[in-house]
């Protein structure tokens, strides 16, 4: 009978089996995964930028209609996405403790921004809200604005991120029992004091993350915005835009140069509020 050396059989007793089989494999084919669909496009993209230099970069950076462009993206974008995290709640919260006809077609319909066309988005909004249109022909007379302004891009942002907080929270509202709300109302918490005590700390992770999804998805939209914006150059002229501009124009340095701006500010945004929601889950118990 052939014996095994100490030194392996110490060796085999201290390694211990994976619990999740198959780890070096799916770890090295997320690691390739990201790297060739994520670090290496942003890689090249950077290193396009550099090619301008310092000065040039930093001319591209401080030129006005970069920052007016940049503002109108990144402005625009936070307040639609703000406006989401209130009506997407309440869209969930509607879909998920409540049972009325259509709920189906309701919940369904949640989801149409994901499958319809940008473009047919835009064209839509745009239809409905310019000064002929349905809707902007009733405020039209009331002074109120809609296409062709900063508004009408907020409208355009909140109608394409909204899926993106009803599908991140509901789910997490489904978990809730009932008779959490039921023990608190039993100890004497008001109606507004259950909400504001008991659901939403348990959602303020969930919350953080949709408000996540729809900031960046509306950073980077281009489609539904070019229509009912204007497309004014410092006034209504969204980053993505300016972006196509440079390339028409030959300029692929200034098209990479924005890009990398809108990159840098995009990834410090989305890094604080990633932040702020590791530091939630701590606070209420939900893990790192």
């Amino acid at each position: 009978m052939t014996s095994i050396p100490v030194s392996s059989r110490a060796g085999w007793q201290m390694k211990k089996p994976s619990i999740i089989p198959g780890f070096g494999l799916t770890l090295g084919f997320s690691l390739a995964y990201l790297a060739l669909i994520i670090l290496i496009p942003l890689s090249a993209l950077i290193l396009r930028t550099t090619s301008l230099g310092w000065s040039g970069f930093w001319a591209v950076a401080t030129d006005l209609r970069t920052i007016r462009a940049l503002e109108t993206s990144f402005g625009t974008s936070f307040v639609a996405a703000l406006i989401n995290v209130v009506f997407g709640v309440i869209v969930a919260w509607v879909l998920v403790r409540y049972r009325f006809p259509g709920r189906r077609f309701v919940d369904a319909i949640v989801d149409l921004p994901f499958a319809l066309p940008t473009a047919v988005a835009g064209i839509a909004l745009t239809a409905l809200y310019a000064p002929n249109g349905w809707i902007g022909s009733l405020l039209a007379p009331l002074g109120v604005r809609i296409a062709f302004t900063k508004l009408g891009i907020i409208v355009a942002l909140v109608f394409i991120g909204l899926p993106f907080v009803v599908r991140t929270v509901q789910p997490i509202m489904e978990e809730i029992s009932r008779e959490i709300e039921e023990a608190a109302a039993t100890l004497g918490a008001s109606r507004f004091q259950t909400i504001w005590r008991v659901l939403l700390p348990g959602l303020q992770p969930a919350i953080l993350t949709g408000f996540a999804l729809a900031f960046a998805r509306a950073v980077g939209e281009y489609g539904s915005v070019i229509f009912i914006a204007g497309n004014t150059p410092y006034q209504t002229e969204i980053a993505p835009l300016l972006i196509v501009i440079r390339l028409e124009e030959y300029d692929y340095a200034g098209a990479t140069a924005v890009a990398t701006i809108m990159l840098i500010i995009a990834f410090m945004m989305l890094f604080i509020i990633n932040l702020i929601q590791a530091w939630s889950r701590r606070r209420y118990g939900y893990g790192a």
